[in-house]
């Protein structure tokens, strides 16, 4: 008997009849004799229709009454999940956030995770195996004890945290794509699914553009050590894809150089010319951005001929790019900076892989390919196992290609 978490996203759970056929699923699990918990997010759509209905009734609404608003969407699906799970003879009752309880911070809109009680799902299991369906997204400040939301595609999050804190063997994440591929197949079909990947890689895939798990969630599955499955709810339930599993890398027998190919379209560069290169300049340029919240990625600093000026270049989030923009003019006597230019029609690149520790060379194979290419690298930035390339949009699709390919991706 294996103890695990079953989280449903926003499209497996769209429909009453979606609904029902992700149970189907977990009356599977719950038939091979293991203990389960469910999670479930807003059904498709409902989400987004609920911050509109509190951003027509306020332009500037108090962020805990949005919460108790947006947190409705999970509790409706929740009770409908456990409502059809009765309705086919299992055991179910339906948690919300504050009855586990799942603890966060009081940053509404975007808490963080402080600790998950799970005694009373625990009772429940030992009571009659009874399955626990938990509104994702959600929990309690153990201080104001106001609902409060861990931001969009925190349902994932809430997911793992809570197969942490039950100490479950694995945590399946049922979405609409049976795993986790190289890279995305609808811009390349010779993309395949990966068999395994490791925290790592899937780390830093999902914070440079891929969109199948959210940062955080595997954040908590590597510190936690919670191994997770990526699979696809539109499977047949009595006959399942394998999916991914995310796991750690010594699990991996066979480990490519490069795992995948990201890419991220939201991105917008913003270069400095003619800075005075001296003491402090750099402060004064990212310090006001990180007040406001601005988060930047790339940072490149060219030093003129003449040694008393640069050149820095850097990219921040596409939504934030009007108001670094803004920002930066209001501090141009204190930076003294000779020009300010931008630009929205970038795109960044990243390749990806645990292999590159052991393995030189790798970025200099692709910056040779993609001149090969013709296409223009921007800006650069590496770490330990990726490295990233910033480039023109319009060239997307043929660099994905060119480094899928280099790296022997492509399917067989």
């Amino acid at each position: 008997m294996a103890r695990l978490v079953m989280k449903f996203g926003g499209t497996s759970v769209a429909t009453v009849e979606r609904i029902k056929n992700a149970a189907r699923h977990v009356k599977r699990e719950f038939d091979a004799g293991n203990q389960v918990a469910v999670v479930v997010s807003a059904m498709s759509g409902k989400t987004n229709e609920l911050v509109a209905w509190c951003k027509e009734a306020s332009s500037v609404y108090d962020q805990a009454e949005y919460d108790t608003v947006v947190a409705s969407g999970e509790q409706v699906t929740s009770g409908l999940m456990a409502i059809v799970l009765q309705e086919m003879g299992l055991p179910a009752r339906s948690w919300q956030g504050w009855q586990i309880p799942l603890y966060g911070s009081d940053a509404h809109g975007s808490a963080r995770i402080e600790g998950v009680d799970g005694a009373g799902i625990l009772a429940g299991f030992d009571r009659n195996r009874e399955i626990a369906v938990c509104s994702g997204f959600q929990g309690i400040n153990p201080r104001s004890h106001r609902i409060v939301t861990l931001g969009r595609g925190g349902s994932d999050t809430s997911a793992v945290a809570l197969a942490a804190g039950l100490k479950a063997d694995r945590c399946d994440i049922y979405t609409d794509v049976d795993g986790v591929y190289t890279t995305d197949p609808r811009i390349v079909p010779k993309a395949r699914r990966m068999d395994k990947v490791s925290f790592e890689e899937m780390l830093e895939m999902a914070s440079l553009g891929s969109k199948v798990l959210q940062v955080r969630s595997v954040e908590i599955a590597m510190v936690q050590r919670v191994p997770t499955y990526v699979r696809s709810s539109f499977d047949d339930p009595e006959n399942p894809n394998p999916g991914t599993l995310i796991c750690d890398e010594d699990d991996i027998v066979e480990q490519q150089i490069v795992t995948g190919i990201a890419f991220s379209r939201d991105e917008a560069q913003i270069t400095l010319r003619r800075v005075a290169d001296k003491p402090g300049v750099a402060a004064a340029i990212f310090g006001p951005l990180a007040d406001a919240n601005i988060n930047v990625d790339m940072i490149i600093q060219v030093v003129s001929d003449d040694q008393a000026t640069t050149d820095i270049t850097f990219t921040v989030p596409t939504a934030d790019y009007e108001r670094a923009k803004g920002l930066l003019e209001s501090k141009h006597e204190t930076i003294a900076y000779q020009t300010l230019q931008g630009a929205t029609d970038v795109v960044k690149i990243s390749a990806i892989g645990v292999g590159m520790r052991s393995h030189a060379g790798v970025a200099a194979r692709a910056f040779r390919a993609l001149a090969e290419k013709g296409i223009n690298i921007r800006a650069i930035t590496t770490s330990e196992i990726k490295f990233s390339v910033l480039i023109d949009a319009a060239y997307t699709e043929l660099a994905v290609r060119t480094l899928h390919s280099l790296y022997g991706l492509d399917a067989a």
